[in-house]
């Protein structure tokens, strides 16, 4: 089996701790304790994504290349589809008037909150990032402007892949709601990103419909075992 079948089969156990996320828009900062977790050693491979859900929607196309061309709806689904088939709790459910909810007592996969996502980041460290930028992200300085196989920089001190780079990342939060409305969280920077935007620390946001050729997710699970 190669590196990147290797990887994306893995889900790696984080553990509890605490964070402390920053908008540079608002300038604003604020603390965030977290539970243990689950959390895919790597973004969703098209393969994967297939298997589950019988689209492949992505613009470059190959088995070991992250999904993308996916919406935050998309990733929701796709982890209600593959808890379902492993016969867990979906965690995501309709609620009034359309809106996605997350049941508690789902055990089954999810998308990471912002906060989960850059605790599992920094694996630790406190730094921008947790290694030098090219050894560890695919950017617009090294990708030759396209997405490249998962498992194919090196990992975290945690074991996952692709933190930074490669293809900015589907949170669970919404962004600011008072100012952008159902705007997502995306984080992690991608392949057409310059450097600068491959940081821990780096928000975007994008509407849960909008889909495009830099932008994928990786699964999580509540607990620790």
């Amino acid at each position: 089996m190669d590196v990147s079948a290797a990887v994306e089969d893995r889900m790696i156990a984080v553990p509890a701790g605490q964070v402390t996320l920053s908008d540079r828009r608002t300038r604003r900062s604020w603390g965030v304790d977290l539970a243990a977790y689950r959390l895919a050693a790597s973004p969703v491979t098209q393969e994967r994504y297939a298997k589950v859900t019988g689209a492949r929607p992505s613009t470059s196309q190959g088995d070991r290349l992250p999904v993308e061309g996916v919406s935050w709806l998309d990733a929701v689904g796709y982890c209600n589809r593959l808890s379902e088939q492993e016969g867990l709790t979906p965690v995501y459910r309709e609620g009034e008037g359309g809106a996605i909810e997350w049941d508690a007592a789902g055990d089954g996969y999810r998308l990471p909150t912002e906060a989960e996502w850059e605790h599992a980041c920094r694996a630790g460290t406190s730094e921008a990032r947790y290694g030098p930028l090219d050894e560890i992200a695919w950017h617009r300085g090294n990708s030759g402007e396209r997405v490249h196989e998962v498992g194919g920089r090196r990992p975290n001190a945690w074991g996952l892949h692709d933190m930074l780079g490669n293809v900015w990342e589907w949170c669970w939060d919404v962004y600011d709601a008072e100012v952008y409305g159902s705007y997502r969280v995306l984080r992690g920077g991608g392949w057409f990103d310059e450097p600068w935007s491959c940081r821990a620390s780096v928000r975007r946001r994008s509407h849960p419909t909008f889909r495009i050729d830099d932008v994928g997710f990786r699964v999580a699970r509540s607990g620790s075992a």
